[in-house]
């Protein structure tokens, strides 16, 4: 263990003896830092938060404070990071409420940027990536292998779909589909471009699943019949591939609405 003599850790605080922590780091009550963990400089970890192996804390990060969340009233509620995760510098993430479960939460793997901010009851899945400047509100899903692009802002309970791209500068008030990217023009809102070929690609995901993943964007984002409608050709006509049928649940489970 390398504990710079300037850092504060809390007595009840557990740290395992692999742990790096840099100079001005703070480090509250009931705090697990697993093993392998990197923690820089001038990083405030407050109570109740668990950091899995092998994740690096970049300097003037806080992690697991209170969440800005006027029906807070001080309950026990949680903030888990999993294993080897990035956090970029200036980063902040808030623990959950008791109205959302009272987690939050960041799965393996992922990248978080500098000065992104993930609000309280988030849950983010594993691997994915939020560029510099982006914000989540409270309440949102991100899932696996999601890319978010700089300065975007996602608004309250909106869900990320899983292995899709939002461009940057872009503001989400509704669902943004699995696998599609897209990303905001002026007043439009987000408009769908179809699958995110080249973060598939990369995924190792078949051309040939691609390329009926564009038949899919075409069928329910191409037209303007009604959702219903769209969805239960597609369930007929592609519902037994595994992506199609994730797409064709992701649109009927929504409560805000999807992109179209």
């Amino acid at each position: 263990m390398t504990i710079h003599p300037t850092a504060i850790i809390d007595p009840s605080a557990e740290v395992d003896t692999t742990v790096s922590i840099g100079p001005y780091t703070l480090i509250g009550p009931r705090v697990f830092i697993g093993p392998e963990v990197e923690i820089m400089g001038h990083v405030f970890i407050d109570k109740d938060t668990v950091i899995g192996r092998g994740t690096r804390v970049f300097p003037f990060v806080s992690l697991g404070a209170d969440p800005q969340d006027l029906k807070y009233k001080g309950e026990s509620t949680r903030l888990v990071i999993g294993e080897n995760v990035t956090i970029r510098e200036s980063t902040t993430i808030h623990r959950g409420t008791s109205g959302g479960g009272g987690i939050t939460e960041i799965g393996d793997r992922c990248l978080i940027m500098a000065t992104v901010h993930v609000a309280h009851d988030c849950r983010l899945g594993p691997e994915v990536i939020m560029s510099s400047y982006t914000v989540l509100a409270g309440h949102i899903s991100v899932g696996a292998g999601a890319i978010i692009s700089g300065l975007s802002a996602i608004h309250q309970f909106c869900r990320i779909g899983a292995y899709s791209f939002l461009g940057g500068c872009s503001g989400i008030s509704k669902d943004m589909p699995p696998f599609m990217a897209g990303a905001s023009y002026g007043t439009r809102g987000v408009v769908l471009s179809g699958p995110n070929v080249v973060g598939l690609k990369r995924r190792g995901m078949l051309k040939d699943t691609i390329d009926l993943l564009k038949g899919v964007y075409g069928l329910i984002c191409r037209n303007h019949r009604p959702l219903a409608d769209v969805l239960a050709e597609a369930e007929a006509e592609y519902g037994m591939v595994p992506e199609a049928r994730t797409i064709i649940d992701f649109y009927r489970s929504s409560e805000r609405g999807v992109y179209r």
